[in-house]
């Protein structure tokens, strides 16, 4: 290892030690403090990086290709199918628009239709690293914007894979290999053998994930050797991310799809612990060298150009983003966080708009000018964020709940409540007048707040984290009541819970009958639906008014419940085919009501005072009074 590339290094995480808490103290956040700590350090203003600093550069993207892993393991099909509307709907309008809209604008100024829409595709990415980064960093992961940003997010990073197959399509001539440039499997190749070498090794991914990495994964757990996996983790990375670059395409698209490829496997959760410290220095490195590599020199011998690229991009993509917040209903302030925070053009472009330059879509200069706005513009999206955050959010929105840090648990129960809303503190109410105590963890520090002072003992504390989970007791617990009012968030804690406590008996709240098919497929068996006993209650009180025995009306709405949940197990597996569905829903539905007629008719005795519909037609209108 040169002291080149050892003084560069010390230069990079000194910049990181220095600016990042200047700029948290200020409240800008942790990613504008590396942009400026990557400008302040790079050749335009102090240079203390030489041109061996690209070498950095080069070891800090491995930071978003390992986030691009963590992000595939996110991206579970159950999850994806649950967000698939909000996925498809935002994501595919986001991209379609301002792919369409910036086709138009370069095409206006000169370019060639190929090169104009590779410059769409490539400026309609926003930055998943910054955006991610942000939103948990201000605790808004989980907001409205929150939400609908991960779907836009999850959705390009999917739609890199045919982008990249459609490139070599637009290629004007064919790439001849020479020293200046790396050698790949796609190189000199005419366009349609490198779109089917692209989708090769896409499925090569695939399956190696499926039928390779897992199993190997399986051969290194049974070491029982944490560092062991650790590396095996890491290996997993290099080695696809080498694969892909042999081919020419993305590492970080290679890791991508492994991360979607192990989300369903059992290892999902230990990968996610080991490979996230090694993330959070390499992307904060990334951050660094995207500001130190801004060419200030093509800034300043073009000026207006470059500022009206970076302008009319951000206000394009912010337009066409405020629209979709529109669609999805998003309330003022949510959309103007969703719309600010995604404006920037991300990452993936320097990866596309290296593609496109090899394939000679673009000359080299213009393609150094479209980095600088991608580099620009994701510098200045931390700084549109803090302007709404101190100036427009507090005269027009919902102030972001400021992170408080967790409770420390000093009790042990056998019962766990995870959400302490309206449905857990009946629960909790209940247990409580029949003896029985339980850990009470609630994620809202305002509720937490009110129910103390009500009299109860409740943790503030996230409970799908696995420490609080384990400081509340969940190792030695029995049941674990999950009743947060989120299905999201009940799925992710039923899921982890099921995986790392076993001990535990886990009983969870449904808001509906979709919820619970969802749990069924997690393998729950205890499954509460929150309106059933209830809308059962109120039927039971209508047939006791109408005349119907009470002790007959309570059988007939226990039996209900126990045929309706019958039906639910039934119905899980047919529910993703409509026709299907509906078919067996109409049995179901019938059967039921024979059922309880044939309970009916078994016990004749408890119906004496039954009405039919004539009768009590007839009754009301001879006298009103009786009802």
């Amino acid at each position: 290892m040169s002291n080149v590339f050892l003084h560069d290094a010390l230069i990079y995480l000194a910049a990181a030690v220095l600016f990042v808490p200047i700029a948290k103290k200020l409240g800008m956040g942790s990613v504008l403090g590396y942009l400026m700590g990557g400008i302040i350090i790079g050749p335009f203003f102090l240079n203390f990086i030489g041109q061996e600093g690209k070498d950095i550069m080069h070891f800090a993207e491995f930071g978003v290709v390992m986030m691009l892993f963590l992000i595939g393991l996110e991206l579970e099909p159950s999850h994806f199918w649950r967000m698939r509307n909000l996925i498809l709907g935002t994501g595919s309008v986001q991209l379609g628009a301002t792919t369409i809209l910036v086709f138009a604008v370069f095409l206006f100024v000169g370019f060639s239709w190929q090169a104009a829409l590779a410059c769409g595709l490539a400026m309609a990415m926003s930055s998943t690293a910054i955006v991610m980064q942000t939103l948990r960093e201000k605790g808004l992961t989980r907001t409205e914007s929150g939400k609908s940003s991960f779907a836009v997010l999850l959705f390009q990073d999917i739609a890199v894979i045919p982008i990249l197959a459609l490139l070599p399509l637009l290629a004007i001539s064919a790439v001849h290999a020479s020293g200046a440039g790396a050698i790949t499997l796609i190189s000199g190749q005419p366009g349609w053998v490198q779109t089917l070498t692209v989708l090769g090794a896409v499925g090569v991914v695939i399956l190696s994930g499926r039928f390779v990495i897992v199993p190997f994964l399986r051969f290194i757990a049974r070491i029982h050797l944490r560092e062991l996996f650790t590396a095996a983790a890491l290996l997993i990375i290099i080695g696809t991310a080498s694969i892909m670059m042999l081919v020419g395409l993305s590492p970080a698209l290679g890791t991508f799809l492994a991360g979607v490829v192990l989300a369903n496997s059992e290892f999902r959760h230990e990968l996610e612990s080991d490979i996230e410290p090694f993330k959070g220095i390499l992307l904060g490195l990334f951050f660094i060298s995207v500001g130190a590599s801004i060419n200030f020199s093509l800034i300043v011998d073009n000026p207006l150009k470059i500022a009206a690229l970076v302008c009319s991009i951000i206000v394009i993509k912010a337009s066409v983003l405020f629209f979709t917040g529109k669609l999805v209903r998003l309330s003022f302030d949510q959309n103007l966080l969703f719309t600010l925070g995604l404006a920037q053009v991300g990452e993936f472009a320097f990866v596309l708009f290296a593609f496109i330059s090899q394939l000679n879509i673009l000359p080299v200069r213009q393609t150094d000018m479209m980095m600088g706005v991608t580099a620009i513009s994701m510098t200045v999206t931390p700084l549109l964020l803090l302007i709404n955050e101190r100036f427009i959010e507090p005269r027009c929105g919902t102030k972001a709940k400021e992170e408080k840090e967790a409770d420390e648990i000093d009790v042990s129960n056998l019962v766990i409540i995870a959400g302490f809303g309206h449905f857990g503190s009946t629960l909790g109410r209940f247990l409580r007048a029949n003896g029985i105590s339980a850990t009470i963890l609630d994620n809202d520090s305002d509720r937490v707040d009110l129910l103390r002072k009500m009299g109860f003992k409740v943790f503030y504390g996230d409970a799908t984290r696995i420490d609080i989970l384990k400081s509340a007791g969940a190792d030695e617990a029995r049941i674990l009541i999950a009743a947060i009012d989120s299905p999201e968030t009940n799925y992710d804690l039923v899921e982890k819970t099921k995986k790392l406590f076993p001990n535990l008996t886990i009983m969870v709240r449904a808001k509906s009958r979709l919820d619970a098919y969802e749990l069924i497929d997690m393998g729950v068996k205890d499954i509460y639906r929150e309106s059933l006993d209830t809308s059962v209650r109120l039927g039971i009180d209508v047939l006791t008014k109408l005349g119907i025995r009470k002790y007959a009306a309570t059988r007939a709405g226990q039996n209900f419940i126990k045929y309706d949940e019958t039906a639910l197990d039934q119905l899980a597996s047919h529910r993703h085919d409509q026709d299907t569905y509906i078919f067996n829903s109409r049995e179901q539905i019938q059967l039921q009501e024979q059922l309880l007629t044939n309970d009916r008719e078994v016990n004749p005795t408890l119906h004496d005072h039954a009405w039919d519909s004539d009768q009590m037609a007839n009754e009301y209108e001879g006298d009103g009074s009786k009802y």
